[in-house]
């Protein structure tokens, strides 16, 4: 299977992905849509402070149509989030929020993006406008993740050390499951021109390939988005499928939905944040103890990092593991 890295372009060269000759921006440079100025909702970080930019258009906030992006049918998957790293042009984000809401999803994470907010975003949702209002806007991609329990990062390129690899369809079923099971779960996207970072991909549990054919293999932010989003839809609707057969065929309404390991773990899988505490203590253990020389590596603390994250430990296990931890530090400072 050909794989190839999510280099999400935006040159203004490549139609398929410049956000200015699209047919949305035909509408945008009509004169009737040059004269509206639009809303721009933010929500910076975890902060519940919002910069709202009056308008003729504001009251679409609060209508019935935007109310709707609250309602069951449009929260599909209210513990996914889509991160997108650094995004170069706004344009991209507002054709991935679209791209998202037509599956469903609707929490969108900003990390550093170099223009927004931006109208170009708002322009190009179209009618997913409030998923970009809403993006939670952060410095950091450790920030973005702040309580996730499945972490996916968008990678295709092999690398020394490989990590688990998912296949888009595979990664649907995974991130339904978690999210069905109560996780939260992140799908991280890179940017445009060279997508994630070997320090941000070492915060994953999974890395996903999208494979395509060789003749021209770059696909733009937006498509990537669509097509992982859509991999996410189909998991659920072939669970509903089966749930309802189910059913109709006599089972008890009990037995109606379909089981996966989550369902029967006694212990909530660890966040982010977590797991990364856990890391910083072992790694000053290790130095502690003589074992890690931080001038040396060899790329101790990466193996380290794929071992734990292939596992997907849970609370219990990372207080287990610092705990031992703590008992090494306590021996080592009393000799």
């Amino acid at each position: 299977m050909l794989k190839i890295e999510l280099k999400l372009k935006s040159s203004t060269n490549d139609p398929d992905n410049d956000a200015e000759n699209s047919p949305e921006s035909v509408l945008v440079n009509s004169p009737e849509r040059k004269n509206s100025p639009e809303p721009v909702l933010v929500n910076k970080g975890n902060s519940p402070e919002r910069a709202l930019v009056d308008s003729p258009e504001r009251a679409l906030v609060d209508s019935p149509e935007r109310a709707l992006v609250d309602s069951p049918e449009e929260q599909l998957f209210p513990l996914v989030r889509i991160v997108l790293v650094e995004t170069s042009h706004p344009g991209n984000i507002g054709a991935a929020a679209r791209a998202m809401k037509n599956m469903g999803l609707t929490r969108l994470y900003l990390v550093s993006p170099r223009l927004f907010p931006n109208d170009k975003a708002i322009w190009r949702a179209a009618s997913a406008a409030e998923v970009v209002r809403d993006a939670v806007v952060v410095d950091s991609l450790g920030e973005a993740l702040q309580g996730c329990q499945l972490i996916i990062g968008t990678s295709a390129r092999e690398r020394r050390i490989p990590w688990p690899m998912l296949a888009p369809n595979t990664c649907g079923v995974k991130v339904f499951e978690a999210a069905r099971a109560g996780n939260e779960v992140a799908i991280v996207f890179g940017r445009e021109a060279h997508g994630l970072k070997n320090e941000e991909l070492q915060l994953c549990h999974y890395h996903l390939n999208i494979p395509t054919g060789k003749a021209y293999s770059s696909l733009n932010l937006a498509m990537a988005v669509q097509l992982i989003s859509y991999e996410i839809l189909q998991a659920k609707l072939r669970s509903d499928e089966i749930a309802e057969d189910r059913q109709s065929r006599g089972a008890q309404a009990g037995d109606a939905s379909v089981e996966t390991d989550n369902d029967h773990w006694d212990m909530e899988y660890a966040t982010a944040e977590a797991v990364e505490h856990f890391f910083t203590h072992l790694e000053s253990t290790l130095v502690q103890v003589g074992f890690h020389d931080p001038e040396n590596p060899r790329q101790l603390l990466t193996r380290l990092r794929r071992l734990f994250n292939r596992v997907r430990m849970d609370k219990m296990e990372v207080n287990i593991l610092r705990g031992f931890l703590t008992a090494i530090n306590k021996l080592k400072n009393s000799n």
